[in-house]
């Protein structure tokens, strides 16, 4: 874990947390009421007539319990007025994603259970996205893309975004790479709606004050029949963040920060709400990454309230209505968390679990073998816009091997062609090869879950890592005795700069 020194510094920021429970009801309160009854008086003073029209509930003083986001969205989904934490309701799906490591077993379990014959629920409520083990000769790994593209050739599913053609990607116009940017990115996130994924990182799309969570393949299959699931409805802890946020921190670091105080188990089936002025300030791909991780505190969903922003990001990419929702002033929340951002500093999760976080400058005798700049929590646009922006700063080349895998076709044509604020017209690729870095892969989930031995990046040796991805475990990115260093792209561009573990400070500030 963290060393105590590490927890220390870093709690500054760290204001208070709040158990929310009904203690505000005095004990006091049931002998009020008994005194009180014996000084009513006994006089009749008027009689009212009966009354001869139904009130509605609204006008008869009935008590309406306040629900959080979370709560709303899956009151909606299950045609219920209210739901509570602990309720199990079964809830209409509006988006099913799945990709070429669950979509097989999911569609083999919906053939079994449904018919070789059955058709989906709905065509259109679909998206199947090849993106984990694409760039490889791995025989099994071809063969389940092979799969899903039979599967959707037969249901006729209208957001199937293949590749065929693994040799060059560019060839592929249909294909995406990582599928919870991609899902954003092609209009499938929407405001107040219900969207499952195969995979544990759906939870990202929260980002736009919808319920987004992951499921296995058991679920899925019963989703593909019938667009429903039964889940029970999750508490929610609130995470309020305020404060200028400094620049040398990026939305990595804020959640490294909440996984490291509250632990990998602090949010177990638990909606996490993240509210703030420093929530609100945050760009899409940053509530992204700020979603992205509660899974790694076991967390349910993670949500963030619709806004101006939301709606910006929205134009363009969906025509599909929808209802954002936001929670009422009188919702329960389980605990909440306040963090004054402006008094941060640039984090790590140290190996081999994400809360055991640290302060980078504290890392700073670590040496490392390679930096990895990729997947769904740091390999989009922005992410590799910082940690351009780390290099222009420096204008040093790296020392250890750094590797650049977008998240999606697009974001490898934003690496070539948007220009580096500050940098006199540059791209980010050119920062790159002047820096020194590998040439920018293929897009895909590539080295962040390890993957097939011929996997672009693979740590096949016990090698130290600065990771922008999610997780650290024993063996995540290939070998069994490899050390990862979550960190953000910014302190993740400062450590492949000096071959340590860098506070970004050294080259922001």
């Amino acid at each position: 874990m963290a060393a105590s020194s590490a927890i220390a510094s870093s709690s500054t920021a760290f204001i208070n947390k709040k158990d929310v429970g009904l203690s505000a009801f005095s004990s006091q309160s049931s002998f009020s009421v008994q005194t009180a009854r014996k000084r009513i008086s006994k006089k009749i003073v008027s009689v009212m007539t009966p009354q001869q029209t139904e009130r509605k509930p609204a006008t008869t003083g009935s008590v309406k319990t306040g629900m959080t986001m979370t709560e709303k969205i899956l009151a909606k989904a299950s045609d219920k007025p209210d739901v509570c934490p602990g309720d199990n309701v079964w809830v209409n799906v509006d988006v099913l994603m799945t990709h070429d490591v669950c979509g097989p077993g999911s569609i083999g379990i919906f053939k079994k259970e449904f018919g070789q014959n059955a058709k989906v629920w709905d065509r259109e409520k679909l998206v199947i996205i090849p993106d984990h083990y694409i760039f490889t000769t791995d025989e099994r790994a071809n063969r389940n893309v092979d799969i899903l593209r039979d599967f959707c050739n037969e249901q006729n599913i209208k957001y199937f975004y293949d590749i065929k053609d693994l040799g060059n990607f560019r060839a592929n116009p249909d294909y995406k790479g990582v599928c919870h940017v991609a899902l954003a990115q092609e209009g499938h996130c929407r405001p107040g709606e219900v969207l499952l994924g195969t995979d544990s990182h759906t939870c990202t799309a929260g980002a736009f004050g919808q319920f987004a969570t992951g499921i296995g393949n058991t679920d899925a299959g019963f989703v593909l029949g019938t667009g429903k699931i039964l889940l029970k409805v999750p508490p929610t802890l609130r995470f309020v963040m305020d404060g200028e946020m400094p620049d040398y921190l990026l939305a990595k670091d804020l959640i490294l920060q909440i996984i490291g105080e509250i632990s990998v188990a602090g949010a177990t089936y638990k909606a996490m709400e993240f509210v703030g002025t420093t929530v609100e300030s945050l760009t899409m791909e940053e509530r992204m990454t700020l979603c992205n991780m509660v899974v790694e505190a076991g967390g349910k969903n993670g949500v963030i309230p619709a806004d101006k922003m939301t709606y910006d990001y929205l134009e363009g990419r969906t025509s599909v209505p929808y209802e954002p929702v936001y929670s009422d002033e009188g919702a329960r929340y389980l605990k909440e968390y306040r963090f004054d951002v402006s008094k941060l500093e640039p984090l790590v999760a140290k190996p081999h679990s994400p809360d055991n976080r640290a302060l980078a400058r504290e890392c700073k005798d670590v040496k490392i073998d390679r930096v990895y700049i990729g997947s769904c929590t740091g390999g989009k646009t922005e992410d590799f816009m910082a940690a351009a922006k780390v290099f222009l700063a420096s204008g040093k080349k790296v020392k250890v091997p750094t590797f650049l895998v977008p998240a999606t076709q697009k974001v490898w044509m934003d690496v070539y062609s948007l220009p580096v604020p500050g940098s006199g017209g540059k791209t980010c690729s050119q920062i790159f090869e002047e820096a020194g870095c590998d040439t920018p892969a293929s897009p895909s989930c590539g080295a962040c879950l390890g993957g097939p031995k011929d996997t672009y990046a693979r740590m096949n040796e016990a090698q130290v890592c600065v990771s922008t991805t999610n997780r650290n475990f024993p063996g995540r990115m290939g070998h069994k005795e490899g050390q990862i260093y979550l960190a953000s792209p910014y302190t993740a561009a400062a450590s492949a700069l000096t071959g340590y573990v860098t506070d970004p400070r050294e080259f922001l500030q």
